[in-house]
């Protein structure tokens, strides 16, 4: 009877996580801490996967293959106080590509701006209307982050809500005592990458970002050279955004998710081709020149 009951119990959060939006793998990474209590670090990592996987976080209804594939890695590496924490957080997220089984990276930001507070067993409450300490709020901030760019890369600014809500988290957050919210500590936190985004100048970079995805890789499968000069055209989109705003965040937060997937999608192209997009990506994103010129010498 006892298993029973644990079987219903576990349908009925099944049944209520397939209903959301994000089908996310939530890791939290310890082993740096010394000590022997790993079970807070475990409570942790269920509290976090709840409080991602079993919420509601659009209007929108989605089918269980329609969930965003997306993962949280936390490595902690310091432990503060009994309960407060420092490490940093890496999110990652993919959208499918129409008519394959491929599933194409959106996101990859790696933040080490990330000193938390954790009691264990306590329920992780997020407030939409205010501050609501690091934990919550910094992974509330990265899935609306992460919301933003899957709809961009479906409908011209389709994002846009979304993207909103992200920097209403930003401007609650400025009474926080922890980096990572203002714009004066750094250029690269997450005060500049919702800036940024929403910025009129770059607004480019997500015409490009529903370009390359939506009219390029989506069409792939039909017509691949089409599809390929789709993107290159999506990818010229970013130079006067590099002219403005040369590394900026955004930039670099783009290519570390797009960077390996753009080498291999000109693996197979001519020579004219390999020759215009290496030469575009090298000026715009200099920090992976070595990888395009790998591509290059494949001529």
């Amino acid at each position: 009877m006892e298993k029973l009951l644990t079987i219903v119990l576990s349908l009925g959060i099944l049944s209520n996580i397939a209903a959301q939006e994000l089908n996310c793998i939530v890791n939290v990474n310890a082993q740096q801490i010394e000590g022997s209590e790993r079970v807070i670090f475990q409570e942790m990592q269920k509290a976090i996967f709840q409080f991602v996987n079993g919420r509601k976080w659009t209007n929108d209804e989605y089918k269980i293959d329609e969930r965003i594939d997306c993962s949280i890695l936390i490595n902690l590496d310091n432990r503060i106080s009994s309960n407060q924490f420092s490490g940093n957080i890496q999110i990652q997220a993919s959208r499918p590509v129409y008519n394959t089984s491929y599933k194409s990276p959106i996101m990859n930001v790696r933040d080490e701006n990330f000193v938390i507070t954790y009691s264990q067993f306590e329920p992780l409450i997020y407030n939409e209307g205010a501050y609501s300490g690091e934990l919550t709020t910094i992974i509330a901030f990265y899935i609306y982050m992460m919301l933003g760019w899957d709809y961009d890369s479906f409908a011209l600014e389709g994002g846009t809500a979304f993207f909103q809500e992200a920097q209403r988290i930003v401007n609650n957050a400025q009474s926080s005592s922890e980096q990572g919210w203002k714009g004066f500590e750094s250029r690269t936190n997450r005060y500049w990458y919702i800036e940024n985004t929403l910025n009129a100048r770059f607004k480019p970079m997500r015409k490009m970002f529903y370009e390359y995805h939506r009219k390029g890789l989506d069409v792939m499968e039909q017509d691949v050279i089409r599809a390929r000069n789709i993107i290159t055209r999506s990818l010229k989109e970013l130079r006067p955004v590099h002219n403005v705003e040369p590394s900026s965040y955004n930039m670099q937060a783009f290519f570390n998710a797009k960077m390996q997937e753009i080498v291999n999608l000109y693996g197979e192209a001519s020579d004219p081709e390999i020759t215009e997009i290496t030469e575009l990506l090298i000026t715009i994103d200099p920090g992976n020149s070595n990888n395009y010129e790998k591509l290059r010498k494949r001529k």
